[in-house]
């Protein structure tokens, strides 16, 4: 698999000048905030969601200006909401660091949070990017309504197939959609192509949702800590199928273990050996990669060349990653 470096060799010109612009959004008169959004620009990941705004763009027309500023913008707003679902889990590192609730405490990261999401409406305010305004909005409208779904279901034990893809459909698929819309709209593109760019990024969103859940139930090697969705308590994929495939009286004894003794190691390690035995990870691999299929059949009615080729290897990359 291509690395990262790799993939965004087309567009690394526009990711650099791009990083610039995400920096100078986030500039205040306020020291204490300008400590702290060094603090985040220096750690930020591998920039996925900026590249799926670039490739879009470069796919429909061509980069522009407003891409720029739709890729800071679903940037801006993505990491406000980084910040506040670390405050709401209680998260005391991201990414291998220190969270800001974790350095800061939580009030002041909640007012970090507040205040990345209202540069993002600035930025496309001032710059009259009604368009991006509006698809990036209505993601993160979906996103918050994602989480109190799941909130909502965790406490009830009551996730069935459905209801899981239509939590991760709002909670990441819906950004990674926004990015790809985005891109589109910012290149000029109609709204028949910006929805069926939308539709492409939603059902990456899904595929990379599921790939993220099937880590909980694989080695110990992959970056994230194995069984942190049974501690806290989240019915995912390769459990609802393991569930759903096995006695009654097992059922009844993983989703005790689930609920009553998330703590324990022996217990997680017990619950993560069910689901393997049951075929919970073959089947998540088996949606993942028909959603994978479904978005490259999508985007497969573009015209070939570089922007096509690098949204594929991108996809390939969130999907196939070993963490």
């Amino acid at each position: 698999m291509l690395s990262i470096n790799e993939i965004k060799r087309p567009i690394a010109a526009d990711i650099d000048a791009f990083e610039s612009t995400f920096k100078t959004s986030m500039q205040s008169s306020v020291p204490l905030l300008d400590r702290i959004t060094h603090y985040i620009v220096k750690r930020k990941g591998k920039q996925i969601r900026p590249m799926f705004v670039f490739f879009s763009a470069s796919l429909c027309g061509g980069i522009t200006q407003a891409t720029h500023r739709g890729a800071a913008l679903v940037e801006l707003l993505h990491t406000a909401t980084l910040v506040h679902d670390d405050v709401v889990d209680n998260s005391y590192q991201r990414r291998g660091f220190f969270s800001i609730n974790a350095l800061w405490k939580n009030k002041i990261a909640v007012l970090v949070g507040d205040y990345l999401l209202s540069k993002g409406l600035l930025l496309s305010i001032d710059n009259h990017d009604f368009n991006l305004l509006k698809i990036v909005s209505e993601a993160v409208k979906q996103m918050s309504e994602g989480e109190l779904l799941q909130v909502e279901k965790v406490r009830r034990m009551d996730i069935d197939e459905p209801v899981y893809y239509e939590v991760i459909r709002q909670k990441t698929a819906s950004l990674i959609a926004a990015c790809c819309a985005c891109g589109a709209a910012s290149a000029g593109a109609d709204e028949v192509t910006i929805e069926k760019m939308r539709l492409f990024g939603e059902k990456i969103g899904i595929a990379f949702q599921i790939k993220d859940d099937m880590f909980d139930f694989g080695t110990d090697d992959v970056g994230k800590p194995l069984g942190i969705d049974i501690k806290e308590k989240k019915v995912t994929l390769p459990l609802i199928y393991a569930l759903k495939h096995c006695e009654a009286s097992q059922k009844k004894h993983i989703i005790n273990l689930v609920k009553n003794h998330n703590e324990d190691a022996k217990k997680i390690a017990e619950v993560v050996k069910f689901v393997n035995e049951t075929g919970g990870l073959q089947y998540a691999e088996t949606q993942m990669k028909k959603y994978q299929d479904e978005a490259f059949e999508i985007l497969n009615t573009f015209t070939p060349g570089d922007a096509r080729t690098g949204l594929e290897q991108l996809v390939r990359f969130t999907t196939e990653r070993n963490k």
